[in-house]
């Protein structure tokens, strides 16, 4: 993969998805019609995947165009001053709970893509105006643009608070929304392709989107999608439900017109740059920056895992095999603010990703891809599910899940769980060091752990793909009513070869704690953390 290509897709695009979007000069309680083309055609989810079927039937042809030249020209400022009139919005002057509002074209993005309103099991395409746009200070006459410009995205409002979108869509298939924090954070795709292989990503993208008119007094609205790319073609259906845990509930139905190599099914997609784990790129003031810090899974077998996040010197590739998972995401556990420091992107808000497959997705794995990043603007973290059976050309693959947006995720285990990870230089304070030694902390809290603080025997079991442990321990830590496991890693060598490392606490044989997983690459030699014994 080029990471390149990836920050430019995965991050900077989404950085247009801020959460205030003020639509300044229109008056709201001003309803203009919002301009249709064509008369209204049967629409259902079956319609969508034979057009998504008859898509991939045929060759592929880009949806990428060039701008006119205003457009093409906008920086960043420009396009973020350019808002969408609330006097425009999609059920704007309807009694129901929910508005939708669209993202102009410019910046980075550039593939036009088809708006339609579905009412009463009809659709009809929704024709861009530039009349319903304030183009702030990005110097366009909206007047003097193409009548068939098109839209980049969307963005749904409720009827309470117009300013604030809770869930939004935008760029490639790639789409957000939030809990009952009201903070964007990780964003999600409807497909990954090719992610982490070594060569080109590929980005498929939503090139058409179908909002299905909301009863009054449903909390729930159905957005349809129609996905394209050279490699697949696809039809989605989210229902989604907006409240304190933001609810979708996914079907989607593939047709991939080639072999693929590596298929991401429900792919979350992060950025982790500075945590408590993880200081290589600690050059900020700020203690920590990260949008999620762990990879959480449940796998078929009942096991619970947690894989805390770095941000590594070399693109790093994990694969986990499962068969049937019960849930996997990206979770932001630390919710602290004094563990950030942020009072402008307030880290600690950042939504949870939850994963919950619907059915069973037989074998194949939980990937992730972490990649190394200098800047906080790039989103530089990955997690979707690979099938063991590479989809072949030709195929409909039905895939439904649900995701889940908020604070928590909804599955819990019932096993203590970890609260944190920390690590530095190893050996005895006071005592000279005969070698070079990783350290490890590992704080766990929940479960039975606050009952066995005065009771009973807790012992830390660890295991290391290579290299010695020494000074294994595990201790009560009756701040957090729960209990700190301790080793250091001696490597044994020079190699930077990752160490893999299993960690869980137990008690007269019961285990008592979810599995922490970890990959710990050791310095180079001569690094000055190697030099001080």
């Amino acid at each position: 993969m080029q990471r390149r290509d990836f920050i430019r897709n995965a991050s900077l695009a989404l950085a247009a998805f801020g959460l205030p979007a003020l639509n300044v000069g229109a008056a709201a309680s001003r309803q203009v019609g919002l301009r249709r083309l064509g008369q209204p055609l049967p629409f259902d989810f079956a319609s969508l995947k034979g057009e998504a079927r008859a898509l991939a039937a045929a060759p592929y042809k880009t949806h990428k165009r060039t701008l006119p030249g205003p457009v093409e020209a906008l920086d960043w400022d420009e396009y973020q001053s350019i808002r969408y009139r609330q006097d425009h919005a999609l059920w704007g002057n309807e009694p129901g709970r929910f508005q939708a509002k669209f993202f102009h074209l410019g910046l980075y993005f550039h593939s036009p893509v088809r708006m339609f309103d579905v009412v009463d099991g009809k659709a009809q395409e929704l024709a861009y105006d530039g009349a319903a746009f304030d183009y702030g200070k990005s110097g366009i006459k909206g007047g003097q643009l193409p009548a068939d410009l098109g839209f980049a995205g969307f963005r749904l409002n409720t009827r309470k608070d117009t300013d604030r979108d809770f869930a939004a869509f935008l760029g490639a298939s790639y789409f957000r929304a939030v809990g009952k924090e009201g903070q964007y954070g990780q964003s999600a795709r409807g497909l990954a392709i090719d992610t982490g292989t070594g060569g080109p990503e590929e980005f498929p993208d939503f090139i058409a989107y179908y909002l299905e008119r909301p009863d009054n007094d449903s909390d729930t609205i159905v957005v349809y999608a129609l996905l394209d790319s050279p490699s697949v073609a696809g039809a989605y259906r989210f229902a989604i439900t907006n409240g304190d845990v933001l609810l979708m509930d996914i079907d989607s139905a593939l047709y991939p017109r080639k072999a693929i190599e590596r298929l991401g099914i429900a792919p979350c997609t992060s950025m982790f740059q500075v945590g408590e784990n993880d200081r290589r790129m600690a050059w900020d003031w700020r203690p920590e920056i990260h949008d999620t810090d762990g990879l959480a899974m449940w796998s078929g077998g009942g096991e619970w895992i947690w894989r805390p996040l770095v941000n590594p010197r070399e693109l790093r590739f994990n694969m986990f095999v499962d068969r049937n998972p019960r849930g996997f995401g990206l979770l932001q556990r630390d919710r602290e603010f004094d563990h950030y420091q942020d009072d402008g992107v307030f880290y600690e808000k950042r939504p949870c990703l939850w994963v919950e497959p619907k059915g069973e997705w037989g074998e194949g794995s939980v990937q992730l891809v972490e990649i190394p990043t200098v800047d906080e603007t790039f989103d530089n973290i990955v997690a979707f599910w690979n099938p063991k059976d590479k989809p072949q050309a030709g195929q409909e693959l039905l895939v439904g899940y649900r995701l889940y947006w908020g604070a928590e995720p909804p599955a819990r285990s019932p096993l203590a769980h970890t609260v944190a990870t920390r690590t530095g230089l190893g050996g005895i304070i006071g005592k000279k060091r005969e070698h070079f030694s990783w350290r490890f902390a590992v704080d766990f809290a929940g479960g039975e752990l606050a009952s066995l603080i005065d009771k009973g025997e807790v012992e830390a079991v660890v295991q290391a793909s290579r290299g010695t442990l020494e000074i294994v321990s595990a201790r009560p830590l009756r701040e957090i009513n729960g209990y700190r496991a301790m080793f250091d890693l001696v490597p044994g060598d020079d190699s930077t070869a990752q160490i893999d490392i299993r960690l869980f606490l137990r008690s007269g044989g019961k285990t008592l704690t979810e599995t922490w997983l970890y990959q710990y690459s050791p310095p180079p030699a001569g690094a000055p953390e190697r030099t001080l014994y």
